[in-house]
């Protein structure tokens, strides 16, 4: 067992020290305002996203060989899928969770709850990739750039309006990547190239 342990620190070493190698896969998604079940994480709409992320994120790993994530750890989207990745570690050991924090004060202005699990997500994931120290007007944007250029999937819970999850669709879609999105009022899963 032992033996086993030390094969897998030795993957999980070489994924955080060079991810473009392996395939990977980052998330993008509305924050909690502006999903229709607001910060209601009982409500049936925000229980199917998570079991629609959840399909995504083991159909990715079984049959695509994703085993890096990349979360921006926002409100929201990005946190759930974290959590989800986080949660399928047990029955997935060998995958990662890299958490790309777009400022230091990300969290500063959230309550005490949103803090703690956002602090929870980041104590617990495998990399953390700090973009920069301060905040300005585009660091999410950068923040945004950085996972998509370093994934080869994305899953985006997106209804199709213009915002900051569409723009990182779009350049998803300029970069050619593979694109899964989640639409938050339909549910509906729709992709840009054929499933198996």
């Amino acid at each position: 067992m032992l033996h086993n342990n030390k094969r897998l620190d030795e993957l999980k070493d070489m994924i955080l020290k060079n991810d473009k190698k392996f395939n990977t896969c980052c998330f993008t998604g509305h924050r909690p305002q502006n999903l229709p079940f607001k910060f209601n994480e009982g409500n049936a709409g925000c229980i199917k996203i998570k079991e629609n992320l959840r399909k995504i994120i083991i159909q990715l790993i079984e049959n695509y060989s994703v085993i890096h994530f990349i979360s921006g750890v926002a409100l929201g989207v990005d946190q759930y899928a974290a959590e989800i990745v986080l949660e399928l570690k047990h029955n997935y050991p060998h995958i990662t969770l890299e958490c790309a924090i777009p400022c230091e004060t990300q969290a500063i202005k959230w309550s005490e709850a949103q803090r703690n699990r956002y602090f929870y997500i980041i104590e617990h994931c495998d990399k953390e990739t700090l973009l920069q120290f301060q905040y300005t007007n585009n660091c999410m944007q950068k923040r945004n750039e950085y996972m998509v250029k370093n994934s080869k999937y994305i899953i985006a819970v997106w209804d199709g309006n213009p915002s900051g999850t569409g723009k990182t669709v779009a350049l998803a879609k300029s970069l050619n990547k593979y694109i899964f999105i989640i639409n938050p009022i339909t549910f509906e899963i729709t992709t840009n190239f054929q499933v198996p």
